[in-house]
Formats: C-alpha cells, structure tokens, sequence
C-alpha cells in the first residue's frame, strides 16, 4: 500500500545540489543569515527597506523565502558537558558542571526554546512545458523518446541557467547584508526529509557556520 505522504512529495530526484520536481522543473535552495532589522537605527531600516523593495522589483522570476521553526535539539551540547564532567579532576568544577547540566535540562523543559533558519527557494521552469493535448499524444506514440544523452545535456543547459539566477540572487542578498551559500545533495535531503517527517529525532546535517 502506496504511503500517502510519499503521494504528496512532487520530487522525483535530488542529485548535484538540485532539487528536479516531477514537472521537470528545477529548485536551488539557498542557507540565509539574518538581520536583526529592530536592532538597526531607523535610517539603516529606511535603507534596508528600500533595498530590499530595489532587490525584490529587479527579479524577472519568482522567489520563495522561507522559515523553518523547529525545537531546539540541545542534546549533542548535554552529552560533550556530561563527558567532561566525567574526566573532570577537580571536585568543585564537577559540582558546577553537573548544576550548569540540571540548570540547562530545566530550561529546556520549561521553555519552548526554538532555532529558525532561514531559506531562499529558487526555480527554474523550462518554457517548452507544454500541456499534454490530444495532438501531443499522438505525436508522442510516433516519435521516438529523447536518448539518456540527450536528457543530461538538457539537464545540464537548465542547471546552468539556475545557477545563473542563484548567483543573482546570492549577489543580491550580499548587498543588505545577508549572507547566502546553495545547500548541496546531502543538505537538501536532509532538509526535505525533515521538513516531511517533523517528528522524526533524523537531525537535519546543514553546515551553518557557512554563513557565519
């Protein structure tokens, strides 16, 4: 029986940092910093504004932006502290190690502490997609199908031209301040599989001290 989650995925395959839907279509996925805009003078939130109104209107494609709100996973951080307590020689310094573990286990159970991490989704779509009528039916039955070869070199010609407009957008990005970096094939299946399974204890492998 067909999982019905997997029936709602529309991607076919994830290979050289990017993402191939089912309609052929393309996605790059960009890792952004962030600006803390309320901590700016309100000059340098006037500038910022207005950059970013010049960023959005200079784009002749669409862009996503997106967040991603998920649950502090401090537990990596809890088990480097309980190692060292082990090996701690001095009696004091274990003491306040073991009350600096309590502590940081009762805030995280107290509070809702939440990491967010910030997304730039760019496409690229083919503009000789055309809808499946009656004619292009037929022909299809009469024509022979595009060869292995000639599908990568159309794969390639695509990947280019997104790459192209990641550039753009990474370029753009740089000029408020943000920084920018394409997740690679790992990233992005890590990321989708997290983004499709929230429950999951799978932690998402996204390198963000490229952005640092």
């Amino acid at each position: 029986m067909p999982n019905p989650i997997q029936e709602k995925i529309n991607i076919k395959e994830i290979r050289d940092g990017v993402v191939i839907l089912d309609d052929n279509s393309l996605r790059a996925v960009l890792l952004c910093s962030s600006i803390n805009f309320f901590l700016k003078s309100t000059e340098e939130q006037s500038s910022l504004t207005y950059a970013y109104q010049g960023f959005l209107n200079s784009l002749d494609f669409n862009l996503q932006i997106m967040m991603v709100s998920r649950k502090l996973d401090i537990s990596d951080y809890l088990d480097i502290l309980m190692e060292k307590q082990k090996v701690q020689q001095n009696e004091l310094l274990k003491i306040q190690t073991t009350e600096y573990i309590d502590f940081i286990k009762s805030l995280t159970e107290m509070a809702n502490i939440m990491s967010q991490t910030f997304f730039a989704v760019i496409p690229f779509v083919t503009m000789e997609q055309k809808t499946d009528t009656l004619v292009n039916k037929i022909t299809n039955i009469f024509t022979q199908k595009q060869t292995t070869k000639d599908q990568k070199q159309d794969f390639e010609q695509m990947k280019n031209q997104l790459w192209q407009r990641v550039e753009y957008i990474n370029a753009g990005l740089n000029t408020l301040g943000v920084k920018s970096v394409p997740l690679n094939t790992e990233e992005l299946i890590s990321l989708y599989y997290s983004m499709y399974n929230p429950e999951s204890k799978e932690k998402v492998k996204i390198n963000t001290e490229k952005i640092i």
